[in-house]
């Protein structure tokens, strides 16, 4: 379970997000008041359904937006040791993208991309792009950039860094390449570590020695680290806390054992009731009915509403607030309000925590 948290340690807080893309159809309105909290050496996991906002919301922090992209409303303040040695706090929505990029990312705000090979450059050495972030932001020699270029490479668990040191992208494996994105990312010591779908493109066993690397690197350092992945196996594993996204709005957010043993909202229990599971009578995967809301046109009422068996009337006519439900879980959903009728979790999914509970899946977080 996670420690009580002291606000001296939030290094990230994102109040009322609201971001829109123009689009030849019309306006999209793909992020809608997003609220989230990021604390040093704390982990968590955005998860949901492809387009519900998650990567958007992280590439607005590193300055990344598509140009098609703005931000309508709400705050990202950022707060970090600046050159003087004093506690900052800057609202990156009042920065240009390029103010960002150039004086977070890298330094203070990293990233790891889902497939290597799109953020390593295949014409420069493995050595020359750790090396170029450390020369630039921490203002080393090429000498000292080079042998903590080495002593990253070691760390991230590649064995002989002076050969690969000198090599191309394209002479690593998938699981190598990924080692060297995490060593740059680390290289300048960030505050906020993000990782977007890390291990995706990455076999079994690779995935879980990378999950496991950045946890070791992360306890080392004691960095914050945002996932985003629709992958709750890796959620069980890395997260300490889970912001579950639907259609642009955090919709269940709580601690991991709050999400995974007590979830509250029926999109939640759909994501979790999806995940394969070896040990089943069933001869069918479980998947949430309907597709995800078309945001190109105004919701109305809840934005889950016409794919959730339990939905109320008022769902189709008021989005619901934000339901406190105790201790750090808060539930947007209108089926937490005291006035609602009882509607208990499918027995699908009961069975399903309480086969996680006697296995104990989630001990490594506890």
């Amino acid at each position: 379970m996670p420690s009580p948290k002291d606000l001296n340690d939030r290094v990230l807080s994102i109040r009322d997000l609201n971001i829109s893309f123009d689009t030849a159809s019309g306006t999209v309105h793909a992020i809608r008041g997003v609220r989230m909290d990021l604390f040093k050496g704390e982990t968590i996991a955005i998860v949901g359904e492809s387009g519900s906002g998650k990567s958007v919301t992280v590439k607005t922090i590193m300055g990344i937006l598509a140009n098609n992209g703005h931000i309508d409303s709400g705050s990202i303040n950022y707060t970090f040791i600046n050159e003087k040695g004093e506690k900052e706090t800057v609202d990156m929505t009042r920065l240009t993208q390029k103010e960002i990029r150039y004086r977070f990312c890298g330094k203070h705000i990293a990233m790891v991309f889902q497939d290597p090979m799109t953020s390593l450059d295949p014409t420069m050495t493995i050595g020359k792009q750790i090396m170029e972030g450390m020369m630039l932001h921490l203002k080393l020699s090429r000498a000292e950039a080079k042998q903590r270029a080495m002593d990253l490479l070691a760390k991230v668990g590649i064995e002989n860094p002076q050969k690969r040191f000198k090599q191309y992208p394209h002479e690593l494996s998938g699981g190598m390449r990924q080692r060297v994105v995490i060593a740059i990312a680390l290289a300048c010591e960030p505050d906020i570590l993000i990782c977007d779908e890390p291990t995706t493109a990455l076999d079994v066993t690779i995935q879980a020695k990378i999950l496991e690397l950045i946890k070791e690197i992360q306890a080392e350092s004691n960095f914050a680290v945002i996932y985003i992945t629709h992958d709750l196996g890796v959620v069980a594993k890395v997260a300490d806390y889970v912001d579950v996204m639907y259609a642009g709005r955090i919709i269940e957010k709580g601690n991991i054992d709050e999400i995974f043993y007590d979830p509250r909202h029926p999109y939640t229990w759909g994501l979790l009731a999806s995940m394969p599971d070896t040990d089943t009578n069933s001869k069918r995967l479980f998947a949430i009915p309907g597709t995800p809301p078309n945001l190109l046109e105004k919701v109305t009422g809840d934005a889950f509403a016409p794919r959730n068996p339990f939905a109320l009337k008022i769902d189709y006519e008021a989005e619901p607030p934000m339901y406190d439900v105790g201790g750090q879980h808060r539930v947007a959903s209108w089926l937490c309000d005291p006035r609602a009728p009882k509607v208990e979790m499918p027995e699908q999914l009961r069975d399903r925590m309480e086969k996680m509970r006697k296995e104990g899946i989630l001990d490594d977080n506890a």
